[in-house]
C-alpha cells in the first residue's frame, strides 16, 4: 500500500499531564535529557538533515511555552511521564480459507487477544547500555473491517521506534499490511511500518516476526537500539541449512538442480543434476526435501516446491494464474483431449486445417465442455479438485467459447496479432529476417567478423570445421555489387548461429521418435533501406561411426525446387530460433540467472538496507514462478521437454549455453550489443548501432538509460562516498555470494564487476534491474503474437530435409506435394495445441501487475529526495510510451513500420492485464 504522504514522527500526547516538550517516542536523542538540550539536540539534527528531508528519524517541532520559546529555554521532561500510544493493525484475509482451528482463532479474536505486538526503540538505555525494555500489548479486532488495533502505555523516556515485534495468536497464518501508531489523539504524529508480509502463527513458529521502519539505514547508519534485531533477523532468513523447508518458512539458501525429474517413479525421468563442475549451472532455492533411492543425488519430487512464504503468489495473482496454471490445467486437459485428436492425422492435414484452431476450434468432450462451461460463467476461478472434469473453463477459459445457438463448447484460440495483420507474412523472407530484428527473440543476432567461417569444434568427432557458406556463394546473393570482405568492412553482413551449440545434440535428438535436429548458420545482408536480406542458411549433421558428415547451404533460387528447400530451411532455422530463445534468452537468461540474486539479497541485505528496498520490487513472484517451472514445465516429461525439439536434453542444453555464454557483465544491454557487433562504443562514451533501425535496442536503451539514472539518483543519496560503498558490509557479503553461491560454477572468472564505488554498485544494480524488466519483457509477452501462429515459430521439426539422403519415396513426396512435407515437418496437433496454450498463459499480464514506474515504494516515498527521483523516473517511463508511439508510425523505419507489420511495443512500459504484446513489469512474474 503506498502513502504518499508518510510522516515520520510522533507528537506527544494532547492529554499529557504535563507540559510535553516534543515527542520522546520519535526523538533523535534520548528523551531523558532536559528540554532544552533535547531541542537543541533536534534543531541541529534538522538543520544537518536539510530542510527538505523526512524519514524515520524525522523530528516533531518542540512544543514550548510562550516564554519559554522567546527566552530558548524549556523545562525538563518528567521521567516517569507516559504516553498512550494507538496501534492500529491492517490485515489481508485470505480469501476462501476454511481450517480446523477457525472457531478458536474466532475466539481469540473475541477476547482481544489476536495480536502480540511490541514497540521496540531505536535507542539504548543510557544507564545500562543496552538495548531499552520492549513494550507490548495484544490487537483486538475493531468495528472496522480487517483492522485491529492496540494500545500502549509507553515511557516518554522510551525514544523513537525502530521496530515492531508482532506475534500471531491465530492457528493460521495473517497477512499483515502495515502498522500505524498514533501518539495520543493526533492523526499528524502517525508512524506507518510498512510490513506487507504474512506473519506465521506461533502455534508453527515461536519466534516473533520483525517489521522495521520505512526508514532506510546502511549497516553503519543503524540505530543501536536495533542493531542486534537487524543480525537477528538476517540470521532467520539465511536458516542453519538443514531440514526439509515448511510452508509457512521464510529461509533462503542454495541448491543445485536436481529436482527436475523422478528416477523413483519412472527411471527414464533420471535427469542430470545441474549445477557443479560436470553441467555447471545457476543455484536455487533450496527445499530440504530427502533425495531419491534409485539417485541419492536427486531430490524426491513430492507436494508442491516451497518457496519462501514472502515469495508466494498474492491471493490476486494466485487465482488469476492457477485459472491458467500449467500445474493444475494442461497436464489434466491435454490427456483428455488426445483421444479424440487421435482420430484424426497426427499432422494438419493442410494450412486452412490451422487457421481453424481461431475460426472453428477444436470440439471439446461432453465431460470437458460440462465444466468448462461451469467455471467459465464463474469468471474463471479455478475449481479446487484436480480431476480433469474441473479443467477446461478453470485452466483456460479465455480459450473456451461456446458454439452460438448450442450448448456445446470449443477450444478455441485467440487469432495471434502477427497472423491476424498479414496471415501469409511468416513465410516471406522479409519478416524472417525482420523478426531477428524485432520479434521475441532479438538477442541473438551477431556481426560476421570472421571469414572463411569455421567451426570450432572437433573435427576428429564432428567432422571437417569448414563450412558450406563459401564467399561465392553469398556474393551471389547479395543484391549489390560488394564483394564478401567489402561487405564486412562495411559491417554489413550478420549471423544467427546455432551451429556449435547444437550439432553435439544432433544424433542424441534424432533418437527421439518423431524428432529431428541440425546445426545450423543464417547469415544477412545489411539492405541500404535499413533492413535484413537472408542470404543463404547452412544445415549439418555430424559424422558418426557408420555415416560421415552432412551439410549443405540453401538460398532462395530461382526455381520452384530450389524455393521450397529454402523454405524447409528457413522452417528448421526457426525451430532452432524457439529452442535457444525460450531455453536460454529466456528461461536461463532471465528466471534461472536471477534466482542467486533475490537469495543472496535476502539472506546478507537487511530488510532496512536501501539496495533491499531498491531491488525487491524486481524480485516480485519470481521464485514462485521459477518453482512452477521445475514442477510442470522444465521437468522430466514437462511441457518443454514433450513439445521442443530438444527433449530430455533441454535442461542440460541450457547448461552448456552457461558455461560457453553466459557472463554477468554482458548482462548489461550497452555490453550485450556491443560484444555481439551490433553496437560501437565512441570515444565519448555513447553507442552508435551497427544497424540503426533496430527496434530492440533503440527502444531498449531508452529504457536502459531510465533506469540507470534512477539507480544514480538513488545510490547517490544513500551514499554520499565510494568509501561508504566500499565499507558496506551488507552490500560487500550480497555480492560476494551472488558470485561465490549463487553463481558458484563461475565464482573464479574474472569479468565480475567490483561493487567498492558508487559507480560499480549503479552498474551490477541497474543490471540486474534491466535483466528483470526490460530484458524479460522483450523476450516474453510477445510470445503469443509471434507464436501463436506456429509456422511461424515451430517448437519442433519432425521430418529431416528430403536431400538430406535423397530416398527416392521421400524426394518423390517432396516434388508432387512439397506442402504437404513442409506440415509433415511441423508439429502435430498436439504438441501445437500444447504450446499454444502454454504460449497464450506465459504472455498474459496479472491484474496485479506492477510495471516500470508506476509503483512506488513506501520508503521511497518517505524521503522527499529518493521520491523526486522515482516521479522523475516515471515520468520518463511515461515519456517512452510516446516515443515507441512515434516510431511504430515512422516509416522510415522499416523493421517496426509497414503494411502488415506488428508494431515493436514489447518495450513499451505500460498495459492492461491479458496478452497484450506490450509492458514492461518490474520483475519475472511469469
Amino acid at each position: 500500500m503506498i502513502h504518499p504522504n508518510q510522516p515520520l514522527a510522533l507528537s506527544a500526547a494532547k492529554n499529557a499531564s504535563t507540559v510535553v516538550v516534543g515527542s520522546p517516542l520519535l526523538a533523535a536523542s534520548p528523551a531523558s535529557s532536559p528540554a532544552a538540550a533535547c531541542c537543541s539536540s533536534q534543531l541541529q539534527q534538522r538543520r544537518a538533515a536539510g530542510p527538505g528531508r523526512r524519514g524515520a528519524g524525522r523530528l516533531a517541532a518542540p512544543r514550548c511555552s510562550t516564554i519559554e520559546q522567546a527566552a530558548g529555554v524549556s523545562s525538563a521532561v518528567t521521567v516517569d511521564r507516559t504516553l498512550t500510544v494507538t496501534a492500529t493493525v491492517t490485515v489481508q484475509p485470505p480469501i476462501g480459507v476454511v481450517y480446523a482451528a477457525r472457531g478458536i482463532d474466532d475466539l481469540t479474536d473475541l477476547i482481544g487477544k489476536t495480536l502480540l505486538l511490541e514497540l521496540v526503540s531505536s535507542e539504548l538505555d543510557p544507564r545500562t547500555g543496552k538495548e531499552k525494555e520492549t513494550v507490548s500489548a495484544f490487537a483486538h479486532r475493531t468495528m472496522k473491517q480487517d483492522t485491529y488495533e492496540a494500545e500502549f502505555a509507553v515511557p516518554a523516556t522510551f525514544g523513537p521506534v525502530g521496530a515492531v515485534l508482532v506475534e500471531n495468536e491465530h492457528h493460521r497464518e495473517m497477512f499483515v499490511k502495515e502498522i500505524c501508531l498514533v501518539t495520543g489523539a493526533d492523526d499528524s504524529s502517525a508512524v506507518t511500518f510498512d510490513c506487507n508480509s504474512w506473519v506465521h502463527s506461533k502455534f508453527d513458529n515461536p519466534d516473533r516476526r520483525i517489521f522495521f521502519t520505512v526508514k532506510s539505514y546502511l549497516p553503519a547508519q543503524t540505530p543501536k537500539g536495533i542493531e542486534a534485531l537487524r543480525k537477528k533477523e538476517l540470521e532467520t532468513l539465511r536458516g542453519d541449512g538443514t531440514g526439509e523447508r515448511k510452508f509457512f518458512d521464510r529461509v533462503y539458501d542454495y541448491d543445485v538442480y536436481n529436482d527436475l525429474g523422478d528416477p523413483d517413479f519412472k527411471i527414464e525421468h533420471l535427469r542430470p543434476v545441474l549445477g557443479g563442475d560436470e553441467h555447471p549451472y545457476p543455484r536455487r532455492c533450496r527445499t530440504g526435501r530427502p533425495h531419491t533411492e534409485i539417485d541419492p543425488r536427486t531430490e524426491k519430487r513430492r507436494g508442491p516446491v516451497y518457496v519462501p512464504r514472502d515469495e508466494q503468489f498474492s491471493d490476486v495473482k494466485g487465482m488469476t494464474f492457477s485459472a491458467t496454471t500449467l500445474r493444475s490445467g494442461l497436464h489434466a486437459m491435454l490427456p483428455a483431449l488426445e483421444p479424440l485428436l487421435a482420430n484424426q492425422e497426427l499432422r494438419f492435414p493442410h494450412f486452412p486445417a490451422i487457421d481453424g484452431l481461431y475460426s472453428v476450434g477444436i470440439p471439446l468432450p461432453a465431460q470437458l465442455a460440462a465444466a468448462g462451461a461451469a467455471t467459465a460463467t464463474a469468471g474463471g476461478a479455478a475449481a479446487s479438485s484436480s480431476t480433469s472434469t474441473n479443467i477446461v473453463g478453470g485452466v483456460i477459459p479465455r480459450l473456451v467459447r461456446m458454439i452460438e445457438d448450442t450448448t456445446d463448447h470449443v477450444l478455441r484460440f485467440d487469432v495471434p496479432e502477427m497472423f491476424e495483420r498479414d496471415r501469409f507474412s511468416w513465410f516471406r523472407d522479409e519478416e524472417f529476417a525482420r523478426q531477428v530484428l524485432a520479434g521475441v527473440n532479438p538477442i541473438c543476432i551477431q556481426l560476421l567478423t570472421e571469414f572463411p567461417i569455421v567451426s570450432k569444434l572437433d573435427p576428429e568427432v564432428y567432422g571437417p570445421p569448414e563450412s558450406a557458406l563459401t564467399k561465392e556463394l553469398l556474393e551471389s546473393q547479395i543484391v549489390e555489387s560488394v564483394t564478401v570482405e567489402e561487405a564486412m568492412a562495411q559491417r554489413r553482413l550478420f549471423i544467427l548461429d546455432y551451429h556449435d551449440v547444437f550439432l553435439p545434440y544432433v544424433h542424441r535428438v534424432r533418437e527421439r521418435p518423431e524428432t529431428t535436429l541440425y546445426g545450423s548458420r543464417t547469415v544477412f545482408f545489411l539492405t541500404g533501406a535499413g533492413t535484413l536480406s537472408p542470404l543463404a542458411i547452412e544445415l549439418a549433421r555430424p559424422q558418426s561411426p557408420t555415416r560421415p558428415q552432412w551439410r549443405r547451404a540453401f538460398v532462395h533460387g530461382p526455381d520452384a525446387t530450389a524455393s521450397w528447400l529454402w523454405k524447409l530451411a528457413k522452417a528448421h532455422v526457426l525451430s532452432h530460433d524457439t529452442g535457444y530463445h525460450q531455453l536460454v534468452s529466456h528461461w536461463l537468461r532471465t528466471h534461472c540467472c536471477v534466482e542467486p540474486y533475490i537469495i543472496a539479497a535476502n539472506r546478507q541485505l537487511s530488510r532496512m538496507h536501501p539496495v533491499h528496498r531498491l531491488l525487491h520490487p524486481h524480485f516480485r513472484y519470481t521464485m514462485e514462478i521459477n518453482a512452477l517451472a521445475r514442477e510442470s514445465l522444465i521437468n522430466a516429461d514437462g511441457i518443454i521437454e514433450e513439445s521442443f525439439w530438444p527433449g530430455r536434453y533441454a535442461m542440460e542444453l541450457s547448461s552448456v549455453a552457461y558455461a560457453a555464454t553466459w557472463r554477468f557483465d554482458a548482462e548489461a544491454l550497452p555490453e550485450d550489443l556491443v560484444r555481439r557487433g551490433l553496437a560501437v562504443r565512441q570515444e565519448d562514451g555513447e553507442l552508435e548501432l551497427t544497424i540503426k533501425d533496430y527496434p530492440y535496442a533503440n527502444d531498449g536503451l531508452l529504457v536502459w538509460n531510465s533506469i540507470k539514472q534512477w539507480a544514480s539518483d538513488y545510490i547517490d543519496f544513500y551514499y554520499k562516498s565510494d568509501e561508504e560503498v566500499a565499507c558496506d558490509e551488507e552490500v560487500r557479503a550480497w555480492w560476494e555470494e551472488v558470485r561465490t553461491k549463487g553463481h558458484a560454477d563461475k565464482k573464479d572468472e574474472p569479468w565480475w564487476p567490483a561493487v567498492d564505488t558508487r559507480d560499480g554498485l549503479i552498474g551490477v544494480l541497474t543490471t540486474i534491474m534491466w535483466v528483470t524488466s526490460g530484458h524479460h519483457a522483450a523476450v516474453n509477452f510477445g510470445q503469443y503474437h509471434y507464436g501463436g501462429y506456429f509456422p511461424n515459430r515451430p517448437t519442433v521439426m519432425r521430418k529431416k530435409m528430403p536431400v538430406e539422403e535423397n530416398k527416392e519415396e521421400e524426394m518423390k513426396k517432396f516434388m508432387e506435394m512439397p506442402e504437404h512435407v513442409l506440415l509433415d515437418t511441423m508439429p502435430s496437433k498436439m504438441q501445437a495445441i500444447t504450446i499454444m496454450a502454454t504460449l497464450d498463459i506465459l504472455s498474459s499480464h496479472s491484474p496485479d501487475e506492477e510495471y516500470m514506474g508506476e509503483h512506488a515504494e513506501p520508503a521511497w516515498l518517505a524521503e522527499p529526495r529518493v521520491k523526486a527521483a522515482f516521479e522523475r523516473f516515471a515520468g520518463r517511463m511515461k515519456e517512452i510510451e510516446g516515443i515507441v508511439d512515434e516510431r511504430n508510425n515512422d516509416p522510415e523505419l522499416r523493421n517496426r513500420c509497414g503494411a502488415g507489420i506488428v508494431p515493436y511495443e514489447l518495450l513499451k512500459p505500460f498495459s492492461t492485464p491479458g496478452v497484450t504484446g506490450r509492458g514492461i513489469p518490474n520483475s519475472i512474474s511469469i
